[in-house]
């Protein structure tokens, strides 16, 4: 498999470098569901365009990921389903369906997931648990109200990633998720414990709603799955940047 990008994620797939030559990983471009904008949106799209094109002229899959977050399934009625038609309910989960929509109709073979919200070490410093580990160290975290997240170990996420690309799939929208929503305060209180620390908590109303990601059809696909650990719990139990450095910045809201 041949990975484009070096971040987080392009990082983690570097053990399956070796496995499915008929397949390149798109693991670069837009991240930060938050602090984006309309020209990073526009060198995403025209990445995917050039890795598409490559894909149609050797016949080659692209790997291509999405989000199942609440910018993708936050206004859905009941569990987010990948058959589920979505309104998206911020840019970036605009900008990913809209991306998702110009690989389908680029003629390449392809394989879309939409992930959760992805967990280990050495995580960009601009997602959630490295900005409330570094909250916590600096005595405030802001917290959205109500906010639930579905977090999930990026070893759990490679190992899955090599069970779906073994099934040899094509023109496909998985989600790649727990299927759990935990409460952010849930998962601060968590790393408080873990780490020792107190905090002042500074909630922020925002109207969010929780939803629920379904990972029916990943279990259909990948019935190894069931013996990953899912459920309300599995938050306790993966790795995270508990040993964050501390910076200045405390303007990012959990």
């Amino acid at each position: 498999m041949d990975i484009v990008g070096s971040g987080f994620l392009a990082r983690n797939l570097r053990p399956l470098a070796g496995r499915h030559s008929d397949t390149v990983a798109l693991a670069a471009g837009v991240s930060w569901a938050s602090g984006t904008s309309d020209e990073d949106f526009a060198r995403e799209a025209a990445l995917l365009r050039e890795m598409a094109k490559g894909c149609v002229d050797t016949g080659r899959r692209l790997l291509f990921f999405s989000t199942a977050a609440s910018g993708m399934y936050g206004l859905v009625d009941g569990p987010g389903r990948e058959d589920t038609r979505v309104r998206p309910c911020t840019p970036y989960g605009a900008h990913k369906l809209a991306l998702e929509e110009q690989l389908r109709e680029s003629g390449a073979d392809h394989l879309i997931l939409r992930l959760g919200h992805l967990v280990g070490p050495d995580q960009p410093e601009h997602q959630l648990l490295p900005t409330l580990v570094r909250q916590l160290h600096q005595g405030t975290v802001r917290v959205h109200r109500g906010a639930a997240r579905d977090l999930i170990e990026v070893g759990d996420v490679v190992t899955i990633i090599d069970h779906l690309l073994q099934r040899d799939l094509r023109a496909e929208t998985v989600n790649v998720a727990s299927g759990f929503a935990v409460p952010v305060e849930d998962i601060l209180d968590h790393l408080a414990r873990v780490l020792g620390l107190r905090a002042r908590r500074e909630f922020v109303e925002t109207g969010v709603r929780q939803h629920v990601i379904s990972t029916r059809k990943l279990r259909a696909l990948v019935p190894q799955v069931a013996r990953m650990g899912f459920g309300p719990d599995y938050y306790r139990r993966i790795r995270g940047p508990f040993t964050t450095s501390v910076a200045s910045d405390t303007t990012t809201p959990a």
